[in-house]
């Protein structure tokens, strides 16, 4: 052959070599996304987002929201045409102390026992990517919590502490004014000011307000918010004067819908939010607009239909929907997150006002404003859903029915950019486009 012909060959053949690994690179560059979730309904409260929109995920961010993202741009793309894209759901009252340990005392059995229940069995299915423990554990057992539950969650896993040292160990814990010290409790919280974002108060018989001033102060020396569960006095106490002379704005009222108006004219249990002609009462209201933060906390014996229903029906929405997930939520009526934001939604609430309240509004109650939303640069915590269309049945915590035409079902949920449930296969590749 001849020399120069040779030459010429040679300089062609670099040169195509050369344009080879310049479109290899372009490629790379092209598909700079992770993960594309493509033709969803991207629901994003605190950026004002509520419209079809594409979700661009790289190295475990949030990378760009926008309307048309080239699909040729991610190394993956999940077509959620049709469904609904959100940030991934906060359940703020949960107990996920879950142990090993009967603890031998009548009544909660949460802390570090059979009560309460491991996080990522329950939370992925549902949307939930966050959880707030209320109250599992108190200044005796946090590092324990930690260690054992928190530190080996996929689900981020924030908590309450409880004012009462032991936690939820047993009832009889939670009277032992003794053992309630603001200064030892906050002094556990300040050791894990990132994890633990406020106080609980819960359980007490006592006729009185200890436990929840106790637990105001150890907020006023942290700065955090406190969660009461109250209505275990005998005779009952005043949620009026438990909200207007006690609770500070932030302060957070679970179990909102429970009681109904029978137990609004008898003098023991916990009085509830509707008089006997289950209306509203005025001062609810007044608190609400006050800052006072009203939380549902579903649990297994504290939400009632005719308290819920009539609620809303005047005007009255909750701040944040909570399961109060536990061993004896589960199963009943409460069922997983999804459920009760399913409620909620057939009650009349738009399916707008039923994300903003368990995604954006508890991180705010929580005082972490970095989740709840897709803001470019946020961890990316996301919920793709279905709401279904059919006829479903909807249990209270007294076992009454209330029928719908809605349902909530989590289709896709990613914790970090990762997936963490996906009921039917969006985000894996067909087998016979692989295996041919």
């Amino acid at each position: 052959m001849n020399k120069n012909v040779f030459v010429k060959i040679r300089e062609y053949a670099g040169i195509l070599v050369f344009a080879a690994c310049l479109m290899a690179q372009s490629a790379v560059k092209a598909q700079e996304i992770d993960m594309l979730i493509k033709g969803g309904h991207v629901i994003d409260p605190k950026n004002k987002i509520d419209g079809k929109m594409d979700v661009a995920i790289k190295d475990g961010k949030i990378f760009r929201v926008a309307a048309d993202i080239p699909a040729s741009s991610a190394k993956k793309t999940v077509n959620a045409t049709g469904l609904y894209v959100s940030p991934g759901f906060i359940d703020m009252h949960v107990h996920v102390f879950a142990g090993a340990e009967e603890p031998g005392f009548t009544g909660f059995g949460i802390t570090n026992g059979f009560g309460s229940v491991a996080p990522d069995d329950f939370t992925f299915r549902s949307g939930v990517t966050t959880v707030v423990d209320a109250g599992s554990a108190g200044w005796r057992d946090f590092h324990q919590f930690k260690k054992q539950t928190i530190d080996n969650s996929q689900t981020r896993v924030l908590a309450f502490i409880s004012m009462a040292g032991h936690g939820m160990l047993g009832t009889v814990h939670a009277q032992d004014t003794t053992d309630m010290n603001p200064v030892t409790t906050a002094f556990i919280m300040k050791e894990y000011p990132d994890i633990i974002v406020g106080i609980k108060a819960h359980h007490y018989q006592g006729h009185d307000f200890g436990p929840v001033d106790r637990a105001i102060a150890t907020g006023r020396l942290t700065n955090k918010p406190i969660m009461v569960d109250f209505g275990s006095s005998t005779p009952k106490l005043s949620i009026e004067e438990l909200f207007m002379k006690h609770f500070r704005p932030g302060d957070i009222f679970t179990h909102t819908f429970s009681g109904n108006a029978a137990s609004a004219v008898t003098p023991n249990g916990r009085e509830p939010i509707v008089d006997g002609n289950n209306k509203v009462k005025p001062f609810i209201f007044e608190a609400q607009k006050q800052g006072r933060i009203f939380d549902t906390g579903h649990g297994g014996g504290a939400f009632v239909w005719s308290t819920a229903i009539n609620a809303l029906k005047q005007g009255f929405y909750p701040n944040t929907i909570s399961t109060d997930l536990y061993r004896n939520s589960r199963n009943a009526g409460m069922k997983d997150m999804a459920n009760v934001m399913s409620k909620f939604l057939n009650m009349g609430m738009s399916i707008q006002d039923v994300v903003l309240r368990s995604t954006w509004n508890p991180a705010n109650v929580i005082q972490h404003t970095e989740l709840g939303h897709l803001s470019v640069g946020a961890e990316a915590d996301v919920a793709v859903f279905n709401v279904r269309e059919g006829k479903f049945g909807f249990m209270d915590a007294r076992g009454s029915v209330f029928n719908g035409t809605k349902k909530i079902e989590a289709e896709l949920t990613l914790r970090a950019g990762r997936v963490a449930w996906d009921l039917n296969g969006l985000s894996g590749p067909q087998w016979d486009a692989v295996n041919r």
